[in-house]
């Protein structure tokens, strides 16, 4: 799952130039508290960007992987379902707007998109950003400052997207969210950090979205329960993200690129022909053959060994990545 060009770099110059000026040690600071919450398992009952810096820190820490994480979902919903396309998009938990940007690339800015957040420094940021995009869906957008609880009520949409906000609510609204989401929305995404808390919660989410009606388009090839043992193993992919001097600068790093690890569903209400199977690890390419784990739909988990006498398909294999459906259409 390659980074995107057009709107990562449009990201990646609004972020730059929004946030020039900011003390490195202040951004460094916030990013710290930030890491903490994002790896902790306790909701907080409380917005966790609290003011311009923090929120600040959060766009340059986190916005680029939370894009490239949404992007690389909403490529399997649109490989699901390669003729449906979203007239309206509402961004729950949606801070700055990262999936926003994410749902203005997949389907060229079609989509009318409303953010909803606590947060109101998170949404006068994402405003600005937004502004400074050149991207009319993101120009034109709504920005609303929402309590994400049990009591939040939507109106009808195409698209709902909850990118990295479940873990900061308690396991009551998680559920609540989830199921206002399934009874508002044409298509529910949902994305976790990918770790065995953050897939736990996808999972739960997967059960009440089947519960409700919709059908799992992605990344299950089937809608049925999830092959894999609890506390064996957990479901997650992986984003290339390609960071900036700004990214770099912030989060101490110096590569240019990171890999954002991450756990998701998405479902709908319309017909979607999911992927046969998933590549769920990345494939082990040997001499003449290639490796590849499989969640399937009959079978469940299982590996599949691609080798030369499969001619093209062999290709294919070795082209291959971790998240891909197999065999591609």
């Amino acid at each position: 799952m390659n980074a995107s060009l057009p709107t990562a770099e449009a990201l990646r110059g609004a972020l730059a130039g929004l946030l020039d000026g900011l003390p490195p040690t202040q951004a460094a600071q916030a990013v710290d508290r930030l890491i903490a919450h994002y790896r902790g398992t306790v909701p907080t009952g409380a917005p966790v960007l609290r003011d311009r810096s923090d929120v600040a820190a959060y766009a340059a820490y986190r916005m680029p992987a939370t894009f490239e994480a949404v992007r690389a979902v909403l490529d399997a919903l649109r490989e699901a379902a390669p003729e449906w396309a979203p007239g309206t998009h509402t961004d729950i938990g949606g801070g700055t707007g990262a999936a926003s940007w994410a749902v203005a690339e997949a389907w060229d800015s079609s989509a009318r998109t409303t953010v909803l957040d606590w947060a109101e420094p998170a949404l006068a940021l994402g405003r600005e950003l937004a502004a400074a995009s050149g991207i009319p869906s993101l120009e034109s957008a709504t920005w609303q400052r929402s309590r994400i609880s049990a009591a939040l009520r939507l109106e009808s949409t195409d698209l709902v997207t909850v990118s990295y906000v479940l873990n900061e609510l308690t396991e009551q609204d998680r559920a609540a969210l989830v199921t206002e989401a399934a009874r508002a929305a044409q298509a529910v995404v949902i994305v976790e950090p990918g770790t065995p808390d953050g897939y736990a919660r996808i999972i739960a989410a997967r059960d009440l979205l089947i519960a409700a009606g919709l059908t799992i388009a992605a990344p299950c090839p089937h809608s049925g329960a999830c092959p894999i043992e609890p506390g064996t193993d957990w479901c997650h992919f992986a984003a290339r993200v390609s960071r900036s001097s700004l990214h770099r600068q912030v989060k101490g790093g110096s590569l240019a690129y990171e890999d954002e690890k991450f756990a998701y569903v998405v479902a709908s209400r319309f017909p979607v022909v999911p992927a046969p199977a998933r590549v769920t690890r990345k494939p082990q390419i040997r001499k003449g053959q290639v490796l590849l784990d499989l969640c399937t739909e009959d079978d469940g988990l299982r590996r599949e060994t691609v080798t030369k006498r499969h001619g093209t398909l062999y290709k294919s294999a070795r082209d291959a990545a971790w998240g891909d459906e197999w065999p591609p259409r």
